[in-house]
Parts: structure tokens; C-alpha cells; sequence
């Protein structure tokens, strides 16, 4: 008797793509800045430092929509370079947008999936933060094996970061907070830099959605942990 190899499984992602509309000066963007600010994807180790041309602290930031926050945040700190991870191309079209009206040269775009960035092209121990800001909740619990905050993937992301660099994760879904608090607190190479929420820091911006939001009374949550061990 012989047997069929079944095809590998595909994994689960935790978005759905829809690229949706870009705008024309996105797609202006898009087309003119790619190639200026975009790592392509590949299978193997990157050397960030030599991608910079500097020797700099490095913040990977995992999904950052529009791109507002990460173009904030780069202005606000000309001493860290950041690369923003994004799959949907209105966003990474918008972002460009921003880097080449604000002439920020510490950004860079990979728009791939962060699960495989980190596998594949962050070597272990380099990162000096990572931001995953306002995840998509899946709140229909159908849909919780889809969410980005899973044991494994904490475990990859605490992988990634060098001894004291943090973990910075906001969401506006009082469960969700709940469940990304218990995961990171279940991580061991993590440890909370606070009680348990912790207070906004100074460098995340609030959105115009988070204000109204707030506005109207919603919480937001920011849970902020570190790699245990002297930097």
C-alpha cells in the first residue's frame, strides 16, 4: 500500500488581506520611495546596522497601519532607527509618503509577514524594542487562534530583543489587554516594568481614533515588559 504525502498545512495569519483603496499620492509614494526605503524580504539574516550605515539602537515595529505613530515616534527619536513591518499597501504607501515629506532617514519598511521577518531576517539578541500597537483584537472567540499575542510568538519576539530591550504592545480591547498582559507575564525571559498596565510613555503619540476613543470614555491599554538581563 502506498500513501499520498498530504501537502503541508498553511499556517494561521493573524490578518486578512485586504488591500482595500490607496490613494494616488500613496501609490505616488509607493512607486517613488520603495526602493529608497524598503528592505526586500528574504530568507536569511539581515545586518541592520549595515542597512542604517550606523551603529544605532533598532526598534522593530509590527504593523503600523497608516504609519502615523511610526513616523512620529522616528522624528522624536533621530537616534534609533526603526523598521516598520506591514503587509497592506495603502499603509506602507502612506508611510512612505511620510518619511519622504519629513525627510526621516531612520525608517525602514518590510512589507511581509512579521511572523517570518523575525524567523528568517532578525538575528537573535539585536533588537532594542519591538511595538506592536493596536493589534487586531479578533474579539469573536472563533477567531482567537488568529490573534498575533500567542505564547509561541512571544517567545520568538523575546528571542529577538538583546538582554534589557522592551516589549512595547497597545490595544484599546479590555480583553485582549487581559490576554496580552498573561502571555507576556508567562514568558520567562520577560519581565512587567510595571504593576501591571502600564502608564503611556512619552514617546507613543495618541491617534486621532485613540482621542476619540477616549473622548468617549473607551480604555486604552498599554502593557510594557522588558528581556530580563543587564543590557
Amino acid at each position: 500500500m502506498t500513501f499520498t504525502p498530504l501537502p503541508p498545512r498553511r499556517p494561521v495569519r493573524s490578518y486578512v488581506l485586504r488591500q482595500g483603496r490607496i490613494s494616488h499620492a500613496q501609490q505616488r509614494a509607493y512607486d517613488a520611495l520603495l526602493s529608497v526605503f524598503a528592505i526586500p524580504y528574504c530568507a536569511q539574516r539581515v545586518d541592520l546596522t549595515a542597512v542604517f550605515g550606523r551603529d544605532a539602537p533598532q526598534v522593530v515595529e509590527i504593523g503600523f497601519g497608516m504609519g502615523e505613530s511610526t513616523a512620529e515616534i522616528a522624528a522624536s527619536r533621530p537616534d534609533t532607527d526603526f523598521i516598520g513591518v506591514e503587509v497592506h499597501t495603502p499603509g506602507v504607501g502612506s508611510l512612505l509618503k511620510q518619511l519622504g515629506e519629513r525627510d526621516l532617514k531612520n525608517v525602514r519598511v518590510i512589507q511581509h509577514d512579521a511572523v517570518e521577518v523575525l524567523q528568517t531576517m532578525v538575528g537573535e539578541n539585536t533588537l532594542s524594542g519591538i511595538h506592536i500597537f493596536f493589534p487586531d483584537p479578533w474579539p469573536k472567540t472563533r477567531h482567537h487562534k488568529r490573534r498575533l499575542i500567542r505564547p509561541e510568538f512571544v517567545r520568538l519576539l523575546a528571542s529577538r530583543l538583546r538582554p534589557g530591550g522592551y516589549i512595547h504592545a497597545a490595544t484599546d480591547w479590555e480583553h485582549y489587554a487581559e490576554h496580552i498582559l498573561a502571555t507576556f507575564q508567562n514568558e520567562s525571559l520577560l519581565e512587567n516594568t510595571a504593576r501591571g498596565y502600564a502608564p503611556r510613555p512619552a514617546y507613543r503619540p495618541l491617534t486621532k481614533f485613540e482621542q476619540r476613543g477616549l473622548k468617549l470614555g473607551h480604555g486604552v491599554w498599554d502593557i510594557l515588559f522588558k528581556k530580563r538581563g543587564s543590557p
